[in-house]
């Protein structure tokens, strides 16, 4: 990990011999301002790539709030959502378990659909749901991707509030459309529903305003509880197709309708910081932007960008599961940038260990505690991580050493399917972009890349396939 600007004694150097002594929680603790325990808020994009922002090298996408925040907190440049599509990605930040252990990930859907009759298992524990034993208010602002029937809503996995679509934006298409559709959409092509709770009170959804309306939602639920912990899970819809801005964006980035739509989420993430500021819990507040899995490259201008990685959404190469995250809060996370592995599976454990929340003994936990990389500029706890595509183990990497077992397109059925004995091999602290194959040089790593495959899967109990059951009504 690269050093911060600041030095471990000159961060303890301004606190008291005493204070510096004291357990984590109980400094963090001590000098919040309206209420016991910090808020935390997730910003969670759909499809952006690890280049669509400026502070991530993107040359034409101003990204001005962004940057800011990066620049003033922390910008984690080896970061990886748990798969490379929507559904399984979305359960394995909120379960801090890889989505196989959840039944989240499937060989025969990739994605939960309309006609979809699973959704995260009542067995499994959220985020929300631990922070509210501990008096959390929690909402869930955006997509969900977790199941659109009553019994997998939000609000009955520990979310007190939800605003949004119950699925991808591009769905519930009123015919069959072609590509070409995508790229100059009419958001009636989409009978796709924007629910309050567990009411559908708009349909189809007039997607120009959705971002809009979602920072909005946050912003007015900040207000409603300055005086109590919240969590807000603000998940975006967008940059996944159909692209859709308000008019006050519209033709203003260099970037073109992209460019747009994340200069849009941009200037929400602004009004957010803002209100905390006004309200006071600036300094309470930890504010995390990431996103789902890398950019739909298919879709060409208007998909995203991987920067300097290989590939996109829907892969297991670096473009496809590695992105763009940045830890927000003000005075208490230590400014730097870190190349130490993470990933959204970590935020369950990191989020309840600063709110004062139990992480489950009952069953294996597949997340990490930052908050000593965050707060105290010490290495991350992860060292290791593994790129399940489906309920299989396409990948895994160790150290700045990746292992490629399978390859395959993002969305071409078995015909290219790639099986590669031995591995084929790459150290990402050199080669990101996956271009050099070292395998032939380095037997030793695969065979210890191996052991830990082999480690992880000796005791892995899969949950129930919840994405093959289908409406069978429909």
């Amino acid at each position: 990990m690269e050093h911060n600007s600041l030095s471990r004694r000159d961060f303890l150097k301004g606190l008291s011999v005493g204070t510096a002594t004291m357990a984590f929680p109980t400094l963090l603790l001590s000098k919040t301002p309206k209420s016991k325990r910090p808020n935390v808020i997730i910003i969670f994009c759909d499809d952006l790539g690890y280049g669509d922002l400026g502070v991530f090298g993107h040359p034409t996408i101003n990204t001005p709030n962004l940057d800011r925040l990066a620049n003033d907190g922390q910008k984690w440049t080896n970061f990886y959502a748990a798969a490379s599509v929507c559904t399984p990605s979305r359960a394995g930040l909120l379960t801090g378990r890889y989505p196989i252990r959840s039944g989240m990930c499937s060989d025969k859907r990739r994605v939960l659909f309309p006609n979809s009759a699973g959704g995260l298992p009542q067995s499994e524990i959220t985020i929300a749901r631990a922070l509210k034993k501990v008096g959390y208010n929690t909402a869930c602002i955006g997509k969900w991707h977790l199941g659109h029937l009553p019994q997998y809503l939000p609000t009955k996995h520990g979310f007190d509030y939800y605003f949004g679509i119950p699925y991808s934006n591009d769905m519930d298409a009123v015919r069959k459309l072609k590509r070409k559709d995508h790229y100059h959409p009419n958001y009636k092509n989409y009978n796709v529903p924007l629910m309050r709770n567990e009411e559908i009170i708009e349909r189809p959804v007039y997607q120009h305003t959705i971002t809009k309306r979602y920072s909005e939602e946050t912003v007015k639920f900040i207000k409603e509880n300055s005086d109590k912990p919240f969590f807000i899970y603000l998940a975006h819809n967008l940059p996944h197709i159909p692209l859709f801005v308000s008019e006050k964006f519209d033709g203003t980035s260099q970037r073109g309708l992209y460019g747009d739509v994340v200069e849009e989420i941009d200037f929400g993430v602004g009004q957010i910081i803002d209100t905390l500021k006004q309200e006071g819990l600036d300094e309470n507040t930890l504010v995390v932007f990431t996103s789902d899995n890398g950019p739909w490259l298919v879709f060409n201008e208007h998909g995203g960008s991987a920067g300097l990685l290989r590939e996109g959404k829907g892969m297991t190469w670096e473009g496809g599961m590695r992105e763009p995250t940045i830890f927000y809060w003000k005075g208490k996370v230590k400014p730097g940038v870190v190349s130490d592995i993470g990933s959204t599976l970590d935020l369950f454990s990191t989020i309840c260990s600063i709110g004062g929340a139990e992480v489950p003994v009952d069953r294996t936990m597949d997340s990490e505690d930052l908050s000593p990389v965050l707060f105290e500029g010490k290495p991350s706890p992860r060292t290791s991580f593994i790129y399940y595509r489906g309920t299989e183990i396409y990948a895994a990497r160790k150290s700045p050493y990746k292992a490629h077992f399978i390859t395959q397109k993002a969305y071409v059925k078995d015909n290219n399917k790639q099986y590669h004995e031995p591995p084929i091999l790459y150290n990402l602290n050199y080669d990101p972009g996956e271009k050099n194959d070292i395998s032939e040089k380095h037997p030793e790593v695969i065979n210890d890349i191996q052991d830990l495959v082999d480690s992880h899967v000796k005791n892995l109990k899969r949950g129930e396939d919840q994405l093959a059951k289908r409406i069978t009504s429909e």
